[in-house]
């Protein structure tokens, strides 16, 4: 297995990404990693379809950033957090950081946008899988060991 020194959460502190910010903070915990949270201020704008206006999901402040950022409360008191803002398109600086920092490994969460959205919006999970210089991991829902519809074990087989 390839070590897993440093974690790059890129975080919009939606639920998906609180759920890929649970699971960074459970690898760094089993590897010995430190998690760097990132969260890009993007320029905001506004798209125009059939329908009318397509406004994209709301830009924080720099104070609801910080709070946002101190709500984090990290599940293992192991774990060492840095915590980054910077300003500019979400996946570049994404990716810039993660050269940077030299990354083993990108945890973000994934709205899952397909359609019109997705086409005026775009997709800043898919656009950082394709140009990561690392891994990346990418969570929808959360990731729960036992959690209902997991598949279940083989069972035995039956000697005949």
């Amino acid at each position: 297995m390839l070590p897993i020194r440093t974690i790059l959460h890129p975080t919009d502190f939606s639920e998906q990404a609180q759920h890929a910010f649970a699971a960074a903070c459970s690898l760094a915990r089993d590897h010995g990693s430190r998690v760097v949270v990132l969260y890009v201020r993007a320029p905001a704008t506004v798209a125009y379809g059939e329908l009318g206006p397509i406004v994209p999901d709301p830009v924080w402040t720099p104070a609801d950033v910080k709070a946002a950022l101190a709500a984090l409360h990290l599940p293992d008191p192991g774990v060492e957090a840095e915590y980054r803002v910077s300003e500019g398109e979400p996946a570049a600086e994404i990716i810039r950081l993660a050269r940077e920092l030299g990354a083993n490994l990108i945890a973000m969460g994934t709205h899952g946008r397909s359609g019109l959205g997705r086409i005026l919006l775009g997709s800043v999970a898919e656009a950082v899988l394709r140009r990561a210089p690392c891994p990346v991991l990418t969570l929808r829902a959360p990731f729960c060991v036992g959690a209902p519809g997991a598949a279940a074990p083989a069972e035995e087989p039956v000697p005949v």
